[in-house]
């Protein structure tokens, strides 16, 4: 089944983060990801308001999963720690 990996972010050093953004991309698609939504137009409705919020698409959980943990992800990652707030999280789809 497709999942989701959903992102929440507030970026509190632009320099740092275009880093992990630049870094990110390859990792995820190499994954099988694609971005569905990336920081575009969105309305809060509850929870903690983040400006930034990415969602892509995966395979499945696994493959987003070992995304996260595949060296050129965690690479990127080193550069969005201490530079931004931010959660994370897979759903499986009902695809």
């Amino acid at each position: 089944m497709p999942a989701l990996w959903i992102a929440h972010v507030t970026v509190t050093d632009e320099d740092a983060y275009g880093k992990y953004a630049k870094l990110a991309g390859p990792a995820i698609a190499k994954h099988g990801g694609a971005f569905i939504a990336r920081g575009g137009r969105y309305v809060q409705l509850e929870g903690k308001e983040r400006p930034r919020n990415v969602v892509a698409k995966f395979p499945s959980v696994e493959a987003a999963e070992a995304c996260y943990h595949s060296p050129e992800y965690q690479e990127a990652l080193s550069h969005a720690r201490g530079a931004s707030e931010r959660e994370l999280l897979i759903v499986e789809t009902s695809e």
